[in-house]
């Protein structure tokens, strides 16, 4: 094709299936921006920063399973990009990052705004970082960047020298030295050895007691689990990023597992002799089962992530719907179904504690019970974008997913700041279905507040208007206030955790939006309803208490006495955390009686 560099650069990424490209402008990459101008397939969406650019592509990978593409300008612009390439990189998302740079000719000469590029992004986009330096290396270029992302599902990075950029594009001739790639990737079917299979499914029928643990590489997996676990009689965790692989109103089906997580997890694993994970990365061996007491089996696309969490027996490389297909066959149907009835017991009883728990008083609403009201409303194939801090904990216990929801968070790296922009880029991929952000304040001061003028800019092109942030306003980072205090023993340092008060229901009234600010429980119902039927997107802050503890499943002697020692330093807040917390335990031992 006729045309420069960068022109070529979006028909090559067109003919991937790239049409939206998110991304802040800037010299460096002012020759793809004209380009983008000349170029009608596209739709360039503009962030307030280019972190929140790269955190946009990062959702468009999870809840579509494509390649998300986000651009920045040399030097500055690049270097703001790195935390949401790694939020990609580590949630295994295929993400392609294209930098501008410095003209070649001025490289190596300290010219402004020069960083080694390459040096910079050569570990979040490890597998695969190069430098067009010649026209016609464009076009492998982009087939390498857009192929490895998908095949390794991972971050790759393109940096175009602005002089190139501008260049006539050149075809590579037919001679030495020159390269010569094509459009197109098709993902593998990957099943392990029939022997492997075989092992496996001989540990899994010899269990009595078995437990499962998914993550997000079961997500297309669901039917396929629900088989699996049928035949085993088993019970079944999810790990944080795989909260919507199954709905929570299945009756065996325990929750969240973890510091986020619930009873009846903690319990599935304390109890299982069996130990089934497919597609997850959960990390925190200690709400496994202890070394010994159960044989494991684990199926991970990725043979590098196998048996690193727990001693697994049978390690399985595989697809986690192609190999539970080929495992089906092979298991019995255990005629037993006593653990399984204990498991649903145990979840029975834990949501009428959860249900109790949110509606406890608190000064003056409990955040628990934001969520609550919430969960019975939410429309059908909505998707959730949670952000990190305590409300990733109301998130993962109080939400009921039901099937055809789409729900993520930033789970590996659990930064703060992505709540809102994984919201838009959703938004973006689906612009026909609702869309719920879940955030702290601290995450809206970081970065929220100002991307709600991204979705001021926006949300009329957007076929279905309901896009709905939730601030909890607690005026702390509330999370890391719980953890010094429970892991580290530490009362509340208010000069590193109060945050500001600050009106983001009237601020959103004032870029456009719809704001609703509740600061009573009776109140929180009709907020939902409001903001559900909302011909615009809306803001809802709720005023919570920050005592409210968000602590995990299963306190260790350990957690206890830090948090003994927290209060007993004179915690500021020592008065109001007591309270809450002995509300909390009652409710616990008698659901709907405190």
């Amino acid at each position: 094709m006729s045309g420069t560099v960068s022109d070529y650069l979006l028909y090559r990424l067109s003919q991937w299936g790239v049409r939206r490209i998110y991304g802040y402008p800037g010299d460096g990459i002012n020759g793809v921006m004209g380009a983008l101008r000349r170029n009608s397939e596209f739709q360039f969406i503009q962030s307030r920063h280019e972190e929140m650019s790269a955190f946009m592509a990062c959702a468009h990978a999870k809840f579509t399973g494509e390649v998300g593409v986000c651009m920045a300008t040399s030097g500055p612009g690049a270097i703001h990009l790195l935390n949401g390439l790694y939020d990609a990189k580590l949630d295994r998302q295929p993400v392609v990052a294209i930098v501008g740079q410095q003209a070649s000719t001025a490289l190596g000469g300290h010219y402004q705004q020069e960083v080694d590029l390459s040096t910079l992004f050569k570990d979040v986009a490890a597998e695969y970082i190069t430098m067009v330096t010649h026209p016609s290396a464009i076009r492998h270029a982009v087939d390498r960047a857009m192929r490895i992302a998908q095949a390794e599902r991972t971050v790759t990075c393109l940096i175009l020298p602005n002089d190139i950029q501008e260049q006539p594009y050149e075809s590579p001739p037919m001679k030495h030295g020159t390269v010569h790639s094509s459009v197109g990737y098709s993902a593998p079917r990957v099943v392990p050895q029939e022997r492997d299979l075989r092992r496996a499914a001989d540990v899994l029928n010899a269990g009595g007691r078995v437990a499962m643990l998914v993550g997000a590489g079961a997500m297309r997996a669901a039917p396929e689990v629900l088989e699996v676990a049928d035949l085993l009689g088993a019970g079944v965790a999810k790990a944080l990023l795989g909260k919507a692989v199954l709905p929570d109103d299945l009756p065996f089906v325990t929750g969240a597992i973890g510091l986020l997580g619930t009873r009846p997890s903690w319990d599935l694993m304390m109890g299982c002799d069996t130990l089934l994970m497919v597609g997850t990365s959960f990390p925190y061996s200690e709400f496994l089962p202890p070394e010994g007491q159960a044989r494991a089996v684990q199926i991970d696309l990725d043979g590098r992530m196998l048996a690193i969490r727990y001693p697994v027996e049978v390690p399985l490389t595989g697809d986690s719907k192609e190999t539970l297909r080929a495992l089906i066959p092979l298991l019995k149907r255990k005629e037993d179904r006593s653990w399984r009835e204990g498991v649903e017991k145990s979840v029975r009883k834990w949501w009428k504690v959860v249900e109790g728990q949110a509606m406890v008083d608190a000064n003056p609403i409990n955040p628990q019970r934001v969520f609550s009201e919430l969960s019975p409303k939410l429309p059908d194939r909505v998707i959730l974008a949670a952000d990190s801090g305590s409300t990733a904990n109301w998130f993962a216990r109080d939400l009921k997913i039901r099937g055809g929801m789409m729900a993520s968070l930033s789970g590996n790296l659990a930064t703060m700041g992505c709540g809102v922009p994984y919201a838009i880029g959703a938004k973006f991929a689906y612009p026909e279905r609702p869309v719920i952000a879940l955030v702290g304040d601290g995450a809206m001061q970081m970065n929220g507040n100002s991307e709600l003028i991204t979705v001021a800019k926006y949300w009329r092109e957007w076929k279905d208007p309901r896009f709905i942030v939730l601030v909890l306003n607690n005026r702390d980072l509330n999370m890391v206030t719980w953890e010094q205090r429970v892991l580290n023993g530490d009362p509340q340092f208010k000069a590193s955790q109060e945050l500001p008060d600050f009106p983001y229901a009237r601020y959103a009234d004032s870029i456009g939006l719809r704001g609703i600010r509740v600061d009573k429980p009776e109140q929180i119902a009709g907020a939902w309803d409001r903001a559900l039927e909302s011909d615009r997107p809306v803001v809802l802050e709720a005023y919570v208490d920050p005592d409210v503890p968000p602590l995990p499943p299963h306190i260790s002697v350990e957690q206890a006495r830090n948090f003994s020692e927290a209060v007993l330093k004179r915690d500021p807040k020592a008065a109001g955390i007591l309270n809450q917390s002995i509300k909390g335990m009652v409710e616990r031992l008698k659901p709907h009686k405190s």
